[in-house]
């Protein structure tokens, strides 16, 4: 599990096809002595296994390996995106006790946005997002969701997408500030509002079109009827 704030944006070195996938080599400035191989780091928001690592010394950065199979390529915007010299944003798996100062992250990818606009505001940056149904259902004004990784607030929904603003921290701490319109990013949909639609999915009928609402949410007994 993840909290959604980076720790810090390594850089892809290389990326090289393997037999079912690619391999790929980020730098980075965290050390990671703690760190084994089988170990998770979130890499963009997608969790992948650490395969390799070589300590930087004397100054060096760390190099760190992960692979990425057919479906991490196929459901991520690893495709065609990750190349050398791209920034990525790395952040290790979550500790017992450790502060929870963002949200709930798995690491695993709901599926991808595009950039649909961009609008710097003072030191602030508005950024609106097209996203996949299955993404948007799960979206509600004020609620989180991960973009590459980062733990982000909605401000924001309409019936093709969401809309989020950057203060300065998260501009100066991540890569989001490169993002230009059309530009793909990794979405991952809030967890709890995953196992609500789960457990609401019984009392979902065609008229709600797999939405919820007050409605909804008293039907299935989470709301005392009045």
């Amino acid at each position: 599990m993840f909290t959604g704030l980076v720790e810090d944006t390594g850089t892809v070195e290389r990326v090289t096809g393997t037999a079912s996938g690619e391999r790929i080599v980020v730098t980075t400035d965290l050390d990671l002595h703690d760190t084994d191989i089988g170990d998770s780091i979130a890499v963009d928001g997608v969790c992948l296994t650490v395969t390799a690592l070589e300590h930087g010394a004397g100054g060096q950065k760390t190099r760190v390996s992960f692979d990425a199979g057919p479906e991490t390529l196929k459901v991520t915007a690893f495709r065609g995106v990750v190349r050398p010299g791209r920034r990525v944003h790395l952040e290790r798996a979550l500790r017992l006790g450790d502060r929870l100062g963002g949200h709930i992250v798995a690491g695993h990818v709901d599926g991808t946005g595009t950039l649909r606009e961009r609008r710097p505001q003072g030191d602030t940056l508005y950024l609106s997002f097209t996203a996949p149904e299955t993404v948007l259902e799960l979206c509600i004004p004020k609620g989180s969701i991960t973009i590459d990784g980062v733990s982000l607030t909605i401000n924001g929904v309409d019936d093709g997408g969401f809309e989020v603003w950057l203060i300065p921290h998260t501009l100066t701490k991540t890569h989001l500030l490169d993002l230009r319109v059309g530009d793909l990013v990794n979405l991952e949909s809030d967890v709890i509002g995953k196992y609500v639609k789960r457990l609401t999915a019984p009392h979902t009928g065609a008229a709600t079109a797999g939405r919820i609402d007050e409605s909804l949410l008293e039907r299935a007994g989470f709301l005392g009827r009045r």
